[in-house]
Formats: structure tokens, C-alpha cells, sequence
């Protein structure tokens, strides 16, 4: 049997209520998302004004649950920076 280069998958969606959020979100994951990782690829999409794709493939589990926890720790921090930028108008 032959092996899928890349046989680990993942989606993520990311809904805000907020067009420019989800711009924010984009900016600050496209330069992570276009760099050069041996095991593991990121991919951006939009989808909409205020929705967000991040599809990711692994070589193996262990580079999908780093490449995971990684883009999802940033996406917590860019959130939750967007929400005390927002306090802070």
C-alpha cells in the first residue's frame, strides 16, 4: 500500500463577528502560514467577510499536534489582543 505524502489533515473555521477581525486574524497568520516547515502545511483561506479557513496536513500525528497547538495558541493570542485593543477604545 502506498502512503499519502502528507496522510494527516485538519480544519479549522474561525467565525467573528467582525469583518476586521478576521483581517487582523489573516495578517498575523498568512506569514506563519507561507513558512517552509518540513513537516507540516498551512493554508489560509477567507471565506466570506468575517470567516476564516486554516487547513493544515502533516507527515505524521506528532507534526499535526504541534502545527495544531501552535496555530491555535496564535489565534487565542491575536483574539484576545483584537478584544483589549477594542477595550481599550
Amino acid at each position: 500500500m502506498i502512503e499519502a505524502p502528507w496522510p494527516w489533515t485538519a480544519s479549522v473555521q474561525l467565525r467573528v463577528d467582525d469583518p476586521k477581525v478576521a483581517e487582523w486574524l489573516e495578517q498575523a497568520l498568512r506569514p506563519e502560514a507561507a513558512r517552509e516547515v518540513p513537516r507540516a502545511h498551512a493554508e489560509l483561506k477567507r471565506s466570506g467577510d468575517a470567516t476564516l479557513n486554516l487547513s493544515i496536513t502533516a507527515k505524521d500525528s506528532g507534526a499535526m499536534r504541534a502545527a495544531l497547538n501552535t496555530y491555535l495558541g496564535w489565534i487565542h493570542l491575536s483574539l484576545a489582543t483584537a478584544q483589549a485593543a477594542r477595550r481599550s477604545d
